[in-house]
């Protein structure tokens, strides 16, 4: 039953604070963890039913009664509420009930749904009563704030929340800025956006994907396609991964204005970037088609949907003993309504159930087979997502692998490789190279350069040599600008395992083939050397630099003032600080303070009162707030992606 605002607050104050230890999440009943999570996920199940049901049945009552309702049903039930007043009247039944109480998350969802159905004073009313003290320790964080504000479309109570998260944090999150931006986008308000972006750099946070979906969609929406797709084409760059929604909302584009050549880069670009393709891609296949693109989109069909190569793999992992949305899928659950029949795909949380197989006993995989799920690539990908434990994942990579109607495809496969990779588990990782090569499939260029990443996070630096060598074919003709990320990859690994004289060999390996590193590569040398006090190869890089033309940025010469100054080289550091001066560029406040204090400390007041009277100056390039990241960003990027974002709204 719908409810008024007005209820409310008695309502919230009549609902006390639930302690998830104490009440409602034994599993007695169950067997194990994955019986237990199928019969949560049932009720879940149920009771989505019942909030769609007619409410003179009286559907949901008996429900409520069940011994394993607990939080984790409630707050799924609530993500899962059709609307507000569905959920409010769940709630309502809820509040009859003595044995049940509120914690976090279910206040927390219910707020998302208020939010989400744009209910303002409902959801200020369930707020004021968490900060009342009402649900005893439930607390907001200011990023739960903006959030809902945001989903409402109240911009003011958004900006208000963000100033006193400001005042109360020396650093704010990226995600903070994100919601502004997005929120100032969504109102129209182009040059505001603009600013906020222009703001984040500023002050420091680092841009992450979602901040350049946000700006491709705000292009894209507006009209400026040619600017959104400059944008993305800067990403990989910047090494930030592009993602479905990035490509989706481009081919969304370009399709409606009948630029079918450029989705048909786009969906290239796919298969370099290995991205299975989603839902919402469907309608720009089906127009490419329509446009006569009928031979280049089943091209693209037959290549990236999933395919059916890769067959059983023998488990050869010894037990344990010896030693990473919603979830639904598009199986659907069909019962009876008054006249038209209510159609809902079953619930599946796949962190949950990741979470109940991480040991991989018998009785949890039989409970498992027991469900009889649908695997799908997607679902088999978004449980393995989850899975924390290599051992697991390959007990589950393949277990999946003999269930009746999956097989597993390139998808599924470069998911788990570069999870065991990240692992450091390399003769799993040869075991699957070796059965793609036997099949004659292909990698995606990406997953070879994150299997070389992440054998850089394992510390396994042969491993990621014998990938880069013998197996970078597997993607096919790599470009000049993919080696050149490629090289920067394996440098980076082979920095973090502390093999200094191959990543030397590596970088005049690069430099023979007549790829020249960038400048985010060579920062991330230099760095390296300097961390470990080895000045004469970073004076080295630092001419290589020179000599290929590539103009040092702020963050290079900061990388070098430090370096000279951990040595007790300040005069160097000095004269480092001059050549910034003369490109007019000033290095940001740490790196300032400690230049000054190693000046100081050898004497050299004079140049130390330079420095803090230069400094002062009001440079007139885009701020430097640390405008560089280690390996990843340059200034140039940074500088390059605004101009084009600021132009496009002049």
């Amino acid at each position: 039953m719908a409810m008024r605002y007005a209820q409310l607050p008695r309502l919230f104050s009549n609902i006390n604070y639930f302690n998830q230890q104490t009440r409602y999440y034994a599993r007695d009943p169950f067997p194990n963890k994955v019986s237990h999570y199928l019969y949560r996920a049932k009720l879940i199940d149920s009771i989505r039913l019942a909030l769609r049901s007619n409410p003179s049945k009286n559907s949901l009552e008996p429900l409520l009664s069940d011994r394993v309702l607990d939080s984790f049903v409630v707050t799924h039930a609530l993500r899962s509420a059709p609307s507000a007043d569905s959920a409010l009247s769940f709630i309502d039944s809820l509040e009859r009930l003595q044995q049940f109480s509120h914690n976090q998350n279910t206040l927390h969802s219910l707020a998302t749904v208020l939010a989400k159905s744009r209910r303002s004073v409902e959801l200020k009313s369930l707020i004021n009563s968490i900060k009342d003290g009402n649900f005893g320790y439930v607390r907001i964080s200011f990023m739960n704030l903006m959030q809902w504000y945001a989903a409402v479309g109240d911009l003011e109570s958004v900006l208000q929340v963000w100033d006193e998260y400001r005042v109360s944090n020396d650093k704010v999150c990226t995600e903070s800025y994100n919601i502004v931006m997005r929120l100032y986008a969504q109102m129209g308000d182009d040059s505001e956006a603009v600013k906020v972006f222009y703001r984040l750099v500023d002050e420091g946070a680092i841009p992450n994907c979602r901040t350049y979906t946000i700006m491709i969609e705000h292009l894209v929406n507006s009209g400026m396609l040619c600017s959104a797709m400059e944008v993305f084409k800067v990403l990989p760059l910047m090494r930030i991964k592009r993602t479905l929604n990035q490509y989706s909302l481009l081919a969304e584009g370009f399709t409606g204005v009948k630029q079918f050549d450029k989705v048909k880069t786009l969906l290239e670009e796919m298969q370099v970037d290995g991205i299975l393709p989603g839902r919402a891609m469907n309608l720009s296949l089906e127009r490419m088609k329509e446009a006569g693109f009928v031979e280049e989109t089943e091209k693209f069909l037959k290549e990236m949907l999933p395919n059916k190569q890769i067959k059983n793999i023998e488990c050869c992992v010894e037990s344990s003993d010896e030693d990473e949305d919603d979830g639904s899928e598009d199986s659907s659950l069909v019962v009876g309504g008054d006249s038209v029949e209510v159609q809902l795909k079953p619930w599946i949380d796949p962190r949950a159930l990741a979470s109940a197989l991480q040991k991989w006993n018998p009785e949890e995989v039989k409970a498992l087979e027991e469900a009889k799920f649908v695997w799908t690539s997607r679902l088999f990908c978004k449980i393995l997502r989850n899975i924390n434990s290599p051992e697991t994942a390959w007990k589950f990579f393949c277990w999946v692998a003999c269930q009746p109607g999956f097989t597993h495809d390139i998808y599924t496969v470069q998911r788990t490789m570069t999870l065991l990779a990240r692992h450091g588990c390399a003769e799993l990782v040869d075991k699957l190279i070796f059965k793609i090569r036997k099949e004659g499939m292909r990698l995606p260029f990406c997953t070879i350069r994150l299997i070389i990443d992440f054998y850089g996070i394992s510390k396994n630096a042969d491993a990621a040599l014998k990938v880069f060598h013998d197996h970078r074919d597997l993607c096919g003709t790599i470009s000049k600008f993919n080696m050149l990320l490629l090289y920067s990859s394996l440098l980076r690994t082979l920095t973090k395992c502390r093999r200094n004289s191959d990543a030397l060999d590596v970088l005049e390996e690069m430099i023979l083939q007549e790829i020249c590193p960038d400048i985010q590569t060579f920062s991330g040398l230099m760095h390296h050397f300097a961390v470990h006090g080895d000045i004469k190869t970073v004076q080295k890089l630092f001419q290589m630099v020179k000599q290929s033309g590539i103009k040092p940025d702020a963050y290079m010469f900061k990388v070098l003032i430090q370096a000279y100054c951990k040595c007790e080289r300040a005069a160097l550091a000095w004269r480092v600080f001059e050549d910034m001066r003369n490109l007019n560029l000033t290095p940001d406040f740490p790196t300032k303070e400690l230049l000054v204090q190693s000046l100081w400390k050898e004497g050299k007041r004079r140049e130390a009162a330079a420095v803090e009277e230069n400094c002062e100056e009001i440079s007139d390039v885009l701020p430097l707030r640390l405008r560089g990241h280690i390996w990843t960003v340059s200034s140039a990027d940074f500088t390059r992606v605004f101009d084009i974002y600021s132009k496009s709204f002049a």
